[in-house]
């Protein structure tokens, strides 16, 4: 019995040696882990007054403001920016005209989508931009299609008839140019990552905010009347150039809303860069993500999450990942089976 009792302790102690040495492994194998974007407090000492749009907005009621153009539907309060009226194809922006030269920042918007229509009648919602194009109408959400830059839709109609997604549903898209938004299939072809979001017809304030700082894009929303930011998009190798524009558009077609803008507030991020980033004109730099998969893969996977696909990146890491398991598996079980071989030959002693 003692033998059997040394035995089960022996054995209990290279399972736990075992479970210690996977937890190492997988620790080693996944490298640290992102931590969660903190956004600002919204500290007015990093605030770019130059990019932000508050109230009392200077020149409401005319085409007279020092720092933004607006045009199409556009129109000036004292309490909003209404970009559309809920009216039926309508389509209105406006930009910034100070070009953000800031490598690192963060944009936080208060906003208003409401109207009259009820379930699923209204749209088509609302574009947050950071383009080197301004001012240019077009046809994703008032603005123009093959830009260069970043886009974060707010889109409030699935024109997709077969979408599993529930709408509103915020999205991103980084465009060098070279690509076109697919209003048919609510630019899942080009979408990087999204989120459903209850935005539209809500009592309380709603916010967005987009930070971008070393290459990383986050989207966070606070829609819920809880003054606290909920995750939506957090994507790495993002590529975006300094020099562009601020802007924010909006359209409607057969169905129809209001879309208000009642701030925009920029803030600058105090973040320490590589030496190696000094010699880089940021200017020049292409609009760009680093995805281990193109984003046009994303067209059969209803959720954004780029499930499927080719057999690289994460899918390799994880198979390896599992051929690891099964190796340190069969190594602790062929541990056992040995010592219990080597237990019943000293018995014959």
């Amino acid at each position: 019995r003692e033998r059997e009792r040394r035995a089960g302790r022996r054995k209990r102690s290279m399972a736990a040696g075992a479970g210690a040495l996977l937890a190492a492994l997988l620790l080693a194998l996944a490298g640290p882990r992102p931590a969660p974007a903190e956004l600002t407090d919204g500290n007015s000492e990093h605030l770019k007054r130059e990019h932000s749009l508050m109230k009392p907005y200077q020149g409401a009621g005319s085409a007279a403001m020092p720092l933004w153009d607006f045009q199409g539907s556009t129109m000036v309060t004292s309490q909003y920016v209404r970009l559309t009226p809920d009216e039926r194809s309508r389509e209105g922006s406006i930009w910034n005209r100070m070009p953000c030269f800031l490598k690192d920042w963060e944009l936080h918007v208060h906003f208003k989508i409401h109207g009259a229509g009820k379930k699923n009648l209204h749209g088509d919602g609302l574009a947050l931009w950071y383009t080197q194009e301004r001012l240019v109408p077009g046809p994703v959400f008032g603005s123009k299609d093959n830009f260069h830059g970043l886009a974060i839709f707010l889109d409030t109609y699935p024109n997709d008839e077969a979408t599993e997604r529930v709408f509103p549903y915020i999205s991103a898209m980084v465009n060098n140019g070279s690509l076109t938004y697919d209003h048919s299939k609510d630019g899942r072809w080009t979408e990087l990552a999204g989120c459903t979001a209850d935005l539209r017809n809500q009592n309380h304030d709603t916010f967005l905010a987009i930070r971008y700082s070393r290459g990383r894009l986050t989207v966070m929303t606070d829609v819920e009347d809880k003054n606290e930011w909920k995750n939506c998009i957090d994507i790495a190798g993002v590529q975006l150039p300094t020099g562009y524009f601020f802007g924010a558009s909006a359209g409607t077609g057969d169905l129809s809303d209001n879309h208000d803008i009642i701030s925009m507030k920029l803030f600058q991020l105090m973040v320490e860069h590589p030496l190696e980033d000094e010699t880089v004109d940021w200017t020049k730099i292409e609009p760009s993500v680093s995805l281990l998969k193109s984003p046009k893969d994303n067209v059969d996977d209803p959720t954004g999450n780029f499930r499927s696909g080719p057999l690289t990146g994460w899918k390799v890491f994880l198979l390896l990942l599992c051929a690891l398991l099964g190796i340190i598996v069969c190594a602790v079980v062929g541990a056992v089976v040995f010592q219990k071989r080597q237990e019943r030959n000293k018995r014959f002693y």
